[in-house]
């Protein structure tokens, strides 16, 4: 089960229409082609990477993992992106993937 943000949380009490309709454009938008759901949150993984969006790695990497990816497969998706956002970028996202992959504790 998906543990939302705290900030998630506040979004859809505050905003509930508004935080519905983002939802079902996302499950529009990924069912309307041929891409599996894991490769959908993969590149949605790689997308929040390059806009360094900690929430949207961590949600995404949520996603992703309970759409069937490994764990190698979300640090290869963020890795691959080192000479298209740079090191210092992939890095911070390594990490905030990490987060959600090996939480601590």
């Amino acid at each position: 089960m998906t543990q939302f943000s705290e900030n998630y949380t506040w979004l859809v009490a505050h905003f509930g229409k508004v935080m519905d309709a983002h939802q079902e454009m996302g499950k529009t938008l990924r069912t309307a082609g041929p891409i599996d759901p894991k490769t959908c949150h993969l590149i949605q993984l790689a997308a929040a990477a390059a806009n360094r969006s900690e929430g949207g790695v961590h949600s995404h990497c949520k996603r992703a993992l309970e759409a069937g990816a490994t764990p190698a497969e979300i640090y290869h998706a963020l890795i691959l992106l080192v000479s298209t956002i740079g090191f210092p970028a992939t890095a911070a996202a390594l990490s905030w993937a990490k987060d959600v992959v090996e939480p601590a504790g």
